[in-house]
Parts: C-alpha cells; structure tokens; sequence
C-alpha cells in the first residue's frame, strides 16, 4: 500500500512542478477567505484517486477537494497541494500528503516534497524514513533551545486571540518560531529533527495525517491541546520531540479557552 501512495504522490508532484513553469496560466478560485484552490489542487488530487482507487477499488477516500466517498475500514485521506497559497505565489514551501486509516488508526503515510524531491515516508510499527534514510525526532530536551513550526490561522479568526496568546509566550520561550505555510511538511521536518516542535489550531485532516503518523514513527509525541489524541477531529494540534512536547503543552495550556478543549 506505501508503494502504492509514493506512486500517486510522485504523479501528483509531477504535475506540481509542470505547472509552477507557468504559475500566470492558472485558473484561481476563492473557496472562502484566504482559502484558494487552483486547477493544478484538482488535477493532482484526481491523479492521486485514480492511482489508489485503481489499485484498491472498495477504499474509500477523504480528499480536500472531493470530500470524502466511499465506505471501507481503509479510507485515503489526501491533501493533493498542501500550502496552495505558496506555490501560487512561486514560494517554493508545499507537498503532496496522503494517510492511510485502518479501522480508524493511522498506518501508512507519504509526505512529497516535488520542489526538492524529498519523499517522506511511514508505516505503522515500521518506522519513518526521507528518501529510504531512516528519520528520527531531534535530541533536544527543552524547550528554550528549540525551533518551534507553527501556522497563523488564516481562514477563521474565531481563536485569534487565543493563538496570539500561545505564540507570544513562545516567541519568548524558544529558540525561535517558524511559520513556512504547509502544515504537511512542517510535520514531516519535525519528524527529521529540523525542527523541534509544532503547534497549530484550526487545521483538517488531509493537513496532518500523514505528518503524524511520520512524527509518531520518528520517536515524536503527537495530541491535541489537551494532551489526548483528537487531533484529527479537533485540528489542533501540538507534536514534539518527548521532552519538548510536554512543555509545548504547558507553555499553550494558559491560553487554551474552552471552545478550544476536546
């Protein structure tokens, strides 16, 4: 099944890369505020279907741009261009993400980055590699000398607050912060100890499926922001290495309101 999804994102990054050679040709539409989808998202998501429901037709599938269909204890969940609003500005920081749910647990995952052509891969129990080199989460222990990723809320304001609440305290008590623009690949340079922790809150599934199975099998810790595992339900989500990740959780917990708490 990983071959499977390594050969759909790979097809997928294919036609990322053909189209950032002519990034004025494309057809733009707004879904919501800050939120766009291009033919390009389409046409990569339609390439990544084909390929998985040719291989395996009763899966079912939850993709960013075709929701979800089917039913099956297998369900593909697929964002075809993680960080749209970068690749149609030329910022060369997005990738293909594609997860796999067995029965509702994560266990395969691909992350591709086509502007470097790193392929980031898991599998439940089997461990995390990049490019066949097995990964693992970063050695460092705390909190005040790490990189911590992170994203802006950019679609809903609702927690806007509360999110500036979370990151002044960090900016103060980290290393530094960095906000690239793709979830997916923030997750997966966690997982290759380029970073040291993550937060974020009002993301899908399709953003972080794929990331934290990679982060779980590189030795990292993943949950949601009150230290249980609802991510995928809630979006939001803290990951580190072992260490970091328990002070990420008490450093975001003062700024947790309610509406934020599974």
């Amino acid at each position: 099944m990983l071959n499977t999804a390594v050969k759909a994102a790979r097809r997928a990054g294919a036609i990322i890369n053909r189209a950032s050679n002519d990034l004025d040709a494309l057809t733009i539409q707004a879904k919501q505020h800050n939120d766009f989808v291009s033919e390009v998202d389409q046409a990569a998501e339609k390439a990544i279907i084909d390929i998985l429901l040719t291989a395996y037709p009763k899966h079912a599938i939850l993709a960013e741009e075709s929701g979800a269909t089917g039913d099956s204890e297998y369900q593909w969940i697929i964002d075809p261009l993680d960080g749209t609003t970068n690749f149609l500005h030329g910022f060369p920081q997005y990738a293909v993400s594609i997860a796999l749910l067995h029965k509702g647990q994560l266990d395969q995952a691909v992350v591709y980055d086509p502007t470097r052509n790193e392929l980031f891969t898991a599998s439940k129990g089997s461990g995390a590699f990049l490019n066949d080199r097995r990964i693992r989460v970063s050695k460092r222990i705390k909190l005040a000398d790490s990189l911590i990723g992170t994203g802006f809320p950019y679609r809903d304001f609702t927690h806007l607050d509360a999110y500036m609440g979370m990151f002044r305290d960090l900016v103060q008590k980290s290393s530094g912060l960095r906000r690239p623009g793709s979830a997916a690949l923030d997750l997966a340079w966690l997982a290759a100890g380029r970073v040291d922790g993550f937060f974020e809150i009002g993301l899908n599934p399709w953003d972080i499926a794929a990331g934290c199975l990679l982060i779980k099998e590189a030795g990292g810790l993943v949950s949601d922001l009150g230290g249980d595992d609802g991510y995928l339900e809630s979006g939001h989500i803290v990951a580190g290495t072992p260490k970091v990740f328990v002070q990420l959780l008490q450093a975001i917990a003062p700024h947790v309101t309610p509406a934020l708490r599974p």
